[in-house]
């Protein structure tokens, strides 16, 4: 079972989101919390997969607990996927630089919100269709300045290629498609980049790719 702590200061939206995940086989919503605050004390409670948390709540907001949480080495293994109103909310982007696993906006499809909690389990990030080269953009003319490239000394030719393809949001599909081997070695490769370099999940991978200066703006052919 997939478990699933939910926290939002809509209670409403929460009861939507336990509604439709409840309903599954495979998942669980274990708590709820509406702020902050409240969700970190549930986490260590409870010990969830996967937060889905509200970027806006009082007391501490989503990006500040996500922060706390995602620097707790006893949460190691808690995925975070940020909830928002907009798309392109301004807060998305410290939000993945904070260690979450990706973001949806409240509205997202049934199906894809379950797909969401299911492949951040598997330590793939999430970020809603359609608007992942959109983010990747404008996260890369926000970043700051590249930093100094040692970390990527340590992973082979083929893993910086597959990390700039990472970077510029090609899926594990595509990427083995650009490289003519299959998803399960494209994946391989992703993982074993991810490990090198201390990764939290795909999310980082890219904010990585940026920092590092291994992909650039503009890069999103």
């Amino acid at each position: 079972m997939i478990r699933v702590l939910l926290a939002d200061d809509q209670s409403l939206v929460r009861a939507g989101f336990r509604a439709l995940l409840d309903a599954q086989p495979d998942v669980e919503v274990v708590g709820e919390a509406a702020d902050g605050e409240e969700a970190l004390r549930r986490v260590r409670e409870l010990r969830p997969d996967v937060v889905l948390m509200d970027i806006r709540m009082p007391l501490l907001d989503g990006l500040a607990a996500t922060r706390r949480l995602t620097s707790d080495p006893q949460a190691a293994d808690v995925k975070v996927v940020m909830l928002t109103t907009f798309e392109l909310d301004e807060y998305v982007f410290e939000a993945i630089r904070a260690g979450a696993s990706g973001f949806l906006v409240k509205d997202t499809e049934p199906d894809e919100l379950l797909r969401a909690v299911r492949a951040v389990v598997e330590g793939d990030a999430l970020l809603s269709p359609g608007v992942t080269r959109r983010l990747i953009a404008e996260f890369a003319a926000r970043s700051k300045q590249p930093a100094a490239a040692d970390a990527l000394a340590r992973l082979t030719e083929r893993e910086r290629e597959v990390m700039a393809l990472v970077g510029i949001g090609l899926s594990n599909e595509e990427i083995a498609r650009r490289l003519v081997v299959s998803p399960l070695t494209a994946k391989t490769h992703v993982s074993r980049t991810m490990v090198k370099l201390g990764a939290r999940d795909r999310a980082q991978l890219v904010v990585l790719a940026y920092e590092s200066g291994l992909v650039r703006p503009g890069w999103l052919g």
